[in-house]
């Protein structure tokens, strides 16, 4: 007889009872990720071990009635990973994204996670993972304001107020202990209004929204954007004060002097040179980097005006305190926060021993004993 296989699956309102609002509990778990990476024990996608993932990516025409043609953030990517440390686990995360999907009354991407033992492939969770992707994003860049922002910092400026905004805003407040005001700009001014009440009322915090994105930079001690990919973002250098953290979770795009005028950290160097590579097989690398957070950075870093990747500042050295991040309070920094997969594991993990500690989630068999086992 081969060996009984269950596994567990969690739903969204599971995954909720497993703590995965809990902002502290996912910011500390993105650090300690952070940390694995620094010391190179995870993998990721391909040979280079620094793939972001698998992409699906749909033609513009096509001679099949069936098969999908390309939209606004319409792909299916795969992204598997493993993670080592205590987490010790590999896994994938899989998600279809469609901007189309608000007319079914669905959100942009809908996402899983699946858990699997590292030696045998049995899968251990399947796991909803809208939420885990939103607060482990969100989580992302509140480490970045943990090791980056100026602590006297009063006022934080959130550029995109959809649902990966508002859980990067909700991690951050938590790490910027002298806030007093939290100003929402948005490409749809109503969701910019319903955050504002939404952190006032929740918070206690002072918030509004600010419509004019010059005056909502101005005002800022810290910058979250997280805005979509289909509403593009131009800074201008005048814009911006002085000790300015900017914690790019979402594309952006900056005139000249501020990008030279900035200190740039990056999540995960690896990650980038991953990109980077990408972009040089697709053929069209200037298209490429228009798709990528970073890509304004790696045109000046191809013509020689940033540091190359391999001499620039990763915050999971400045966690463990090879490199330094903040040097002053003038410093404008900018935090390149990108996906990963293994910042879903890490959580996803956390979260799945929770459920089993505290028996949420359903059991569900693979099998009594496999039909292909060989005695």
């Amino acid at each position: 007889m081969g060996k009984r296989t269950e596994f567990l699956y969690m739903s969204e309102p599971d995954v909720i009872s497993a703590g995965v609002l809990d902002a502290p509990k996912c910011i500390n778990n993105a650090e300690e990720v952070f940390r694995l990476l620094a010391q190179g024990d995870y993998l990721m996608g391909g040979s280079n071990h620094n793939n972001h993932g698998m992409y699906i990516v749909f033609p513009k025409e096509t001679p099949f009635p069936n098969m999908p043609v390309a939209g606004p953030d319409r792909r299916f990517v795969a992204m598997p990973a493993y993670l080592g440390g205590r987490f010790d686990i590999c896994g994938q995360k899989w998600y279809g994204s469609n901007a189309a999907n608000k007319k079914h009354g669905l959100p942009r991407s809908v996402l899983m996670v699946t858990l699997n033992d590292k030696e045998t492939g049995e899968p251990l969770c399947f796991m909803s993972a809208n939420l885990i992707s939103a607060a482990r994003t969100g989580a992302v860049p509140a480490v970045g304001a943990r090791y980056l922002a100026r602590k006297d910092a009063e006022v934080l400026t959130c550029v995109g107020c959809g649902a990966i905004g508002k859980a990067c805003m909700e991690a951050i407040i938590t790490e910027l202990p002298n806030l007093k005001k939290v100003l929402c700009n948005n490409h749809s001014p109503e969701r910019a209004v319903s955050m504002a009440n939404y952190i006032t009322r929740t918070y206690g915090i002072e918030a509004e929204a600010e419509s004019d994105l010059e005056k909502a930079v101005r005002a800022a001690d810290v910058i979250s954007v997280a805005a979509s990919r289909t509403a593009p973002l131009h800074f201008r250098r005048e814009w911006v004060k002085p000790g300015c953290t900017i914690l790019a979770s979402g594309p952006l795009q900056c005139n000249e002097s501020l990008w030279m005028d900035m200190d740039i950290v990056y999540d995960h160097i690896g990650l980038h040179h991953a990109y980077v590579e990408d972009a040089i097989q697709s053929g069209d690398k200037d298209d490429y980097y228009s798709g990528v957070i970073g890509g304004p950075i790696y045109r000046l870093i191809d013509a020689g005006r940033k540091p190359a990747l391999d001499d620039s500042l990763s915050i999971g050295k400045i966690i463990l305190g090879q490199q330094q991040g903040r040097t002053s309070d003038d410093q404008i920094i900018c935090f390149i926060a990108c996906g990963m997969a293994v910042f879903d594991l890490g959580l996803g993990y956390d979260l799945y021993h929770t459920a089993l500690e505290k028996g949420i989630g359903t059991k569900l068999l693979l099998w009594d004993s496999p039909s292909q086992c060989e005695e």
